[in-house]
């Protein structure tokens, strides 16, 4: 699932507002201490007179008149933060404010998207998903022992261990989870948690049921008229803090989407940008299904946790579908 041209249109626009929005408060400012402090205003004018007064002497190549000018400018600058003080203003109270400083309100940093930016696609993707009414409902707060026993219990109490980690852990290391094991048994509920959680603490998360992840790959490579549409929401696959592939397995699977597979993988793994994926399939069955080089990239970079147990959605007796 991908975002409209006028979506993005719409995102910028809000990146817009924002700098529109911290200009007026600037301008608001400057002139609230001009008025208290008339003195700050006239500071102010000197500073721009020295850069007039210096700029053709600096031109001509004058010698001693870079340091001349740095020395009048830095007590033109010290005097212009006393009165502000002695105004009674906070020393930064002119400075320039930004609602994300990183990028400072233009949604880029050195030519590449902002995490904030990116946090905004993916808040839109959610909603344009439904998504969001789903992780109300599933996540930590709601999690439940009470379906297992014994060694399913241990290996969920293990996943769930192992999920906490890799939220705690996840900016100092690296690390990608495989959830296998069978239907029903709480490895959508748990990758729900992580998505969830991951949202809340300001990561990029992208979610994709297996044949809609696999048909942006195949709209992507053949649908050339979208091209340029998909071409953000595939850049929005690789870039983005977690992708989180669910029921792997449940797509049609044939040499093409098993070659887009492994291509996702390696650049991800390259990238070193996390995943999660869960699949009903047992690990011969992964392995004959994508190959012996796709289950080598899974087995050899993947956290596995099994899942074992009832049908819990059974014993509920409640469905839900994710879009």
């Amino acid at each position: 699932m991908s975002l409209t041209n006028a979506q993005y249109d719409a995102i910028q626009r809000e990146y817009d507002a924002r700098q529109l929005k911290n200009r007026r408060l600037l301008e608001t400012r400057r002139a609230e201490v001009f008025r208290a402090c008339p003195a700050y205003e006239e500071a102010s004018d000197q500073v721009a007179s020295l850069s007039v007064a210096y700029g053709k002497r600096l031109l001509d190549g004058e010698e001693g008149a870079l340091s001349a000018y740095r020395q009048e400018l830095a007590g033109l600058l010290a005097r212009k933060e006393a009165l502000l003080v002695q105004a009674g203003f906070p020393a930064d109270y002119l400075e320039p404010s930004y609602d994300c400083p990183e990028c400072r309100d233009t949604g880029y940093v050195n030519g590449r998207r902002c995490r904030c930016y990116e946090r905004r696609v993916i808040r839109a993707l959610y909603a344009q998903s439904n998504l969001q009414e789903l992780l109300s409902a599933e996540n930590f707060s709601t999690l439940s022992y009470d379906y297992y026993k014994d060694g399913d219990l241990a290996n969920f109490k293990k996943a769930v261990e192992t999920s906490l980690s890799f939220i705690k852990n996840f900016r100092e290391e690296y690390r990608n989870l495989l959830f296998y094991g069978e239907v029903g048994t709480g490895k959508t509920f748990l990758s729900n948690c992580i998505a969830c959680e991951m949202l809340n603490q300001g990561y990029s998360v992208i979610y994709f049921s297996a044949s809609g992840f696999f048909n942006l790959l195949s709209r992507y490579s053949f649908d050339a008229e979208n091209k340029e549409m998909l071409y953000k929401t595939y850049e929005d696959l690789y870039n983005c803090d977690l992708v989180i592939v669910d029921d792997l397995g449940t797509e049609l699977s044939n040499a093409f989407t098993n070659s887009q597979f492994f291509s996702f993988i390696s650049e991800r793994l390259l990238r070193k940008k996390s995943m999660l994926i869960s699949t009903n399939l047992n690990l011969e069955e992964i392995k004959a299904r994508y190959s012996e080089r796709i289950f080598s990239r899974l087995t050899s970079n993947f956290i596995f946790r099994k899942f074992s147990g009832p049908d819990i959605r059974a014993c509920k007796n409640i469905s839900y579908t994710v879009y």
